[in-house]
């Protein structure tokens, strides 16, 4: 698991490792171009942030200037929010204002393509965060495997349940390759590992109104539900909510707990498992996506390449097809014993490599 190592001259030494090729094993995710000098010393890397209203994004939207200030980089910042006609302005806007590298976090993966293509032909590469896109190249991916997201959560419910009874998967949205990876893989490992489970599976579009509604509606007409998988903290308030009205937010050893698991891993969250409120989560890294985008961006700036393999980082990069290369960050589920749940070894809530425990 990916342990914490923010301070200022291991960032720097790890950015200049980066840039020159330097340790690793052979074919491995290391720079494969070969050295060199007379890189810029502070290139201009255009940031788009794809979101303000959710904790999760607000906590990365706070790493990016700490890590380009550690990185040695300069950042101009724009904000889409959440719409991708405004995503394709702002990118215009900030290649206009000469930006030599993109980072960006297309909420809707597919219609992402025509933006990366014009920055292909204008050879400004592009690295993502936290989602891929459906079509079109980028210089990398940063990203964590978001299929395991849904199979941690499937497992710690399938094992907190017994394998048997009801439990509600609040989906993001299918239009987004996180929300489709983290359903399919959530089904698939029932279906595998747990057929005695019913899910009952309520699309939302990352939407916490949508999704305390539908989480609602579904436990009215199934009082014995005894499990929810929110894919995203953006339905946490809401889902508690739901379940204090029911009056089900009551400890993990009284028989009426309502087992919940989350995604993203921001402090309120692991306040919420030390408080018997929610049972589990799975840490996404904001802390690592700006750090490890802004390396990226700025090793392709610099005309370095990079190979599938295990990182020095402890990920590993993909290659998910031909001119798209996707580094696959740690993200452990967290529970509050550090347990192991089918097979999955959990960090416990209080651990501090969590991000969520050391975000200032």
């Amino acid at each position: 698991m990916e342990r914490r190592r923010f301070a200022l001259a291991a960032a720097l030494a790890i950015s200049g490792c980066l840039a020159a090729a330097c340790g690793g094993n052979s074919g491995t995710g290391n720079d494969s171009s070969g050295g060199g000098d007379g890189a810029a010393a502070k290139p201009v890397i255009g940031v788009d942030y794809p979101r303000s209203d959710t904790d999760f994004w607000n906590s990365y939207i706070s790493y990016v200037p700490k890590m380009a200030g550690d990185l040695g980089a300069e950042v101009k910042t724009t904000n889409s929010q959440n719409d991708v006609a405004k995503l394709t302005a702002n990118v215009q806007t900030l290649v206009s204002q000469g930006v030599k590298g993109i980072v960006m976090a297309p909420q809707d993966t597919a219609a992402v393509a025509p933006t990366l293509q014009q920055l292909e032909t204008k050879k400004i590469p592009a690295v993502l965060v936290d989602t891929r896109p459906d079509t079109g190249n980028a210089f990398m991916v940063v990203r964590a495997d978001n299929r395991a997201y849904g199979e941690k959560a499937c497992k710690f419910l399938g094992e907190k349940l017994g394998g048997k009874g009801k439990v509600v998967m609040l989906e993001g949205d299918l239009a987004s390759i996180n929300g489709r990876d983290r359903t399919e893989a959530f089904n698939d490992c029932m279906k595998q590992n747990y057929p005695g489970i019913e899910v009952f599976g309520e699309a939302t579009n990352w939407d916490g109104a949508v999704a305390s509604q539908k989480l609602s509606t579904v436990m009215t007409a199934n009082p014995d539900v005894k499990g929810v998988y929110m894919q995203s903290s953006f339905a946490l308030a809401g889902t508690l909510q739901v379940l204090k009205q029911r009056d089900l937010l009551v400890p993990p050893d009284d028989p009426k707990h309502v087992f919940v698991v989350s995604n993203d891993g921001i402090p309120q969250e692991l306040k919420d498992i030390a408080a018997g409120n929610i049972d589990a989560t799975v840490s996404q890294p904001a802390d690592l996506y700006a750090k490890w985008a802004l390396s990226y961006a700025q090793a392709a700036i610099e005309g370095k390449t990079f190979q599938p393999g295990e990182t020095d980082h402890d990920s590993t990069i993909i290659q998910v097809r031909p001119g798209l290369l996707e580094d696959q960050l740690s993200a452990p589920l967290v529970t509050a014993d550090g347990g192991t749940y089918g097979g999955i070894t959990s960090v416990k809530h209080d651990d501090k490599s969590l991000w969520g425990n050391n975000l200032s």
